[in-house]
Formats: C-alpha cells, structure tokens, sequence
C-alpha cells in the first residue's frame, strides 16, 4: 500500500483517473446483503478502470475496496482509502492500494469531493450523513461542478421523503437542488448512473479510463 503525503510525488498516481467515490457505514458486515451490494457495484468499477475512493476503514468501505480489487484488470486502477485519526483507532483495510491519512473530518472532506467525479451513498450513520449533506451542498452552492450524488438502498427514500415534505414545502430549498439527488435500489440502477457521468465528463476532459 503506498501512503500519500502531502507534496509527494506519488500522488500523481491519483489524478488520473475517472474516480467514483462510496460512503457508508463502517458497522454494516460482510455477511449483509447491502455489504454484498456495494461489493458487486466496486467490482463493476474496477472492471470499467475507473478508481474508487472511501474512508478506508471496515464496513461498506472494506465492501467496496474488496469489490474493486476483484474487479480491477491493471495496475493503474486504484483503490484509494482517505483514513481517518480516531480514537478507537480504526484500521485501514487490507484491500487499499493508496493511503491518505487525515487527523481533521473538514479537511477530509474537502478532499473528497476534490478527487470525486461521482458519489455513491450507501447505508450508514453520522459520518455517512455528514459526508452525504457536505457533498450535496458543495454541489447545490456550485462550489464543484455538478456531480451526480447517488442514494443506493430502500433506507434513503423516507429521508427523501421528508426533505420534500418540510425543506422543501417551507421553501428553505428549491425543486433545482432535490433534482441534484439519484434514489436507485440496486448496484445496476448506480453503475448505469454512473456510466453515463463518465462518458459526459470524457467528453469535457481527457480523461483516462
């Protein structure tokens, strides 16, 4: 695994790249079917050469990882895991291929949505919401370009409900910045999402695939 600095050269290696970006749950099993979930969609990712990029730790994070290192053909796919200092003192997983390592969630966060070109939010908890709200208003605020934020997974329709029930019915929002969300149910639903991003941001940059 290579762990990144700041200033290293090697961080060339992870601006490359069409990169899709998970988050999730560290609690969630390998034997749950939304562990399975995420899986199957990272290893669909690798398989396409495009990197993917999660917090590095266990759960849908290892999910993913694991997922893409399956389905990944060359060595210039990378799993990229930006990890973070805790307490607890969570472990990366084994399947990353590149390491960042941050002591604060901001800046973090900020590197998340520097690397995304599209962002997949799977099951989870606080980290999982904060990650999902700060992204949505990055995109809504046009502080990055408009990338697709994907809700995969029944648990996310409720939450969607409710927002267009009081943010948006008491005006603190406008329907322009729901549109910015995508509810699927499954990994294929995400992948064609997914898809499509990438062959929309090929034909603005040169990306490598």
């Amino acid at each position: 695994m290579v762990k990144i600095k700041k200033g290293n050269s090697k961080k060339k290696l992870i601006d490359t790249n069409f990169k899709v970006t998970i988050f999730g749950s560290s609690r969630i099993k390998e034997g749950d079917i939304r562990y399975k979930q995420i899986k199957n969609l990272a290893k669909m990712i690798g398989k396409r050469g495009m990197d993917i990029v999660t917090g590095g730790g266990p759960g849908m994070m290892k999910a993913a990882s694991e997922g893409h290192r399956i389905g990944k053909k060359n060595k210039k796919t990378h799993t990229i895991g930006l990890a973070i200092k805790l307490a607890n003192k969570q472990k990366t997983n084994k399947y990353v291929d590149i390491e960042e390592k941050f002591t604060r969630f901001s800046n973090r966060l900020d590197e998340f949505m520097l690397l995304s070109n599209a962002i997949v939010v799977s099951p989870g908890g606080v980290g999982t919401l904060l990650e999902f709200f700060y992204s949505w208003q990055l995109v809504q605020t046009k502080q990055v370009y408009n990338i697709p934020i994907i809700l995969l997974g029944k648990e996310w329709k409720e939450l969607y409900r409710w927002i267009k029930k009081y943010p948006l019915k008491n005006k603190f929002l406008d329907q322009k910045d729901i549109n910015l969300l995508v509810l699927v149910n499954d990994a294929h639903e995400a992948i064609k999402i997914i898809d499509k991003t990438y062959e929309e941001c090929k034909k603005r940059n040169n990306l490598s695939k």
